[in-house]
């Protein structure tokens, strides 16, 4: 028996300790897991100090700044796992009530999926954000990193284990795989009768990797193709403005913008302005008609507009309307988080109408999508399918239901 088999095997032994947690005792573990976090704040840091040192010169800078930690960022973890702590517990609701006509009543209750499963690359926010939300939601969690934040996820597992303990629930609710081959995966993946739902969170390739292979329940979170559309009757400050923080603010994140569709009435002057206003920072991958009015672009080529860059790279196309815009989108989106940039109000309709991605934007940066911009504490990740989760996973979204039927000697005729 491997060693990811082994620690299955715990979770299941000892996953009624938080599947049947009451909201006091699991929002009291949450508090004293913040709480150690912050307390062993310099062990995760040296922890984090050898995975930076491993990644040196193999992973590019955003892509290293995505796998930094600091005091800051761990105090931000804290605060996003003390965020759950006042929201509703999604365990134990009615969701709906019905009398049947012999008199027996049906109700459809929220419960835990049980255990859940994470699969992750270089985040190690992630572990912790994975681990709060299993907690709040009542479910048992395996989670399974990326070896170039393992020993970043080994150092928050350990706090979170010791809050867990100080709050009086048992630590072996949350385990991580210490195997990170691709063995530990696989084993994840396959795991059924075990897992209850699995979550990938990462690249293209992680993903697909696991939506092809698994046996268990998937829950496919998505690489982020996102587009920003400039229309003819955009105002230009919001649009440099909002193209600007969707590229620049954080490239290595699913909900930046990768794609920039600018309206072929305006892309004269607004690709110009653009250009001037990043001063050179973005690379851009232009198709000819956009290239015209930019002094720098490599010509886009047949891959640029299905490519999840993560880095200061963007595709630039001109359209002539926003109906091709949004028939560009359907053809190159992951469904992740697109917008439209517009004071035309029935053209900013038409856009919301056409555009099926999970999250659609007017007058907004895309970078938005996020669990905690939504208001729902931190998030396990951004589901692109259609299933019973779509955008920002929180807790609703790692429950499910069932139907409980009371009644009194009722029989079937």
């Amino acid at each position: 028996m491997t060693s990811t088999q082994v620690l299955l095997d715990s979770l299941l032994a000892h996953k009624s300790a938080i599947n049947l947690a009451t909201t006091i005792e699991k929002n009291q573990a949450l508090e004293a897991m913040a709480s150690q976090l912050e307390a062993q704040t310099e062990a995760i840091l040296a922890g984090n100090q050898l995975d930076m040192e491993a990644a040196q010169g193999t992973i590019s800078s955003v892509m290293l700044d995505r796998l930094l930690l600091t005091a800051e960022r761990i105090s931000d973890m804290a605060a996003g796992i003390r965020a759950l702590i006042n929201l509703p517990d999604p365990v134990g609701l009615t969701l709906e009530e019905t009398v049947a006509e012999n008199g027996m009543t049906i109700s459809k209750k929220s419960i835990p999926f049980g255990l859940v499963g994470m699969i992750y690359e270089s985040r190690p926010n992630v572990t912790s954000d994975a681990a709060a939300l299993a907690i709040k939601s009542g479910n048992a969690v395996i989670l399974r990193g990326g070896k170039e934040a393992f020993h970043s996820a080994q150092a928050v597992v350990q706090a979170l284990k010791a809050g867990l303990k100080e709050a009086g629930i048992n630590p072996k609710v949350i385990e991580l795989v210490q195997d990170t081959s691709r063995q530990s995966a696989t084993e994840l993946m396959t795991a059924k009768g075990k897992i209850d739902l699995l979550v990938p969170r990462g690249g293209a390739g992680l993903i697909q990797a696991v939506v092809e292979q698994a046996t268990v329940p998937v829950i496919e979170t998505g690489t982020g193709i996102c587009h920003v559309y400039v229309d003819k009757d955009a105002d230009f400050e919001k649009a440099l403005s909002i193209v600007e923080n969707a590229k620049m603010s954080r490239p290595s994140v699913c909900n930046s913008a990768e794609v920039l569709l600018v309206h072929e009435a305006i892309a004269a002057q607004f690709l110009p302005a653009l250009e001037e206003k990043l001063a050179g920072k973005v690379e851009w991958r232009a198709d000819e008609e956009a290239g015209q009015f930019l002094t720098t672009y490599t010509p886009a080529g047949v891959e640029d507009f299905d490519t999840e860059f993560l880095d200061y790279i963007m595709g630039v196309k001109v359209v002539s309307s926003v109906k091709e815009a949004a028939s560009h989108i359907a053809a190159h989106s992951t469904g992740h988080s697109e917008a439209i940039v517009t004071e035309n109000a029935a053209t900013a309709e038409l856009f919301t109408l056409h555009v099926d991605s999970a999250a659609v934007y007017v007058n907004v940066s895309t970078r938005f999508t996020d669990g905690g911009q939504f208001g729902l504490g931190c998030e396990l990740g951004i589901s692109t399918q259609k299933m019973h989760a779509r955008g920002p996973m929180g807790l609703r979204e790692m429950t499910t239901y069932k139907y409980i039927i009371t009644g009194d000697g009722q029989v079937r005729i």
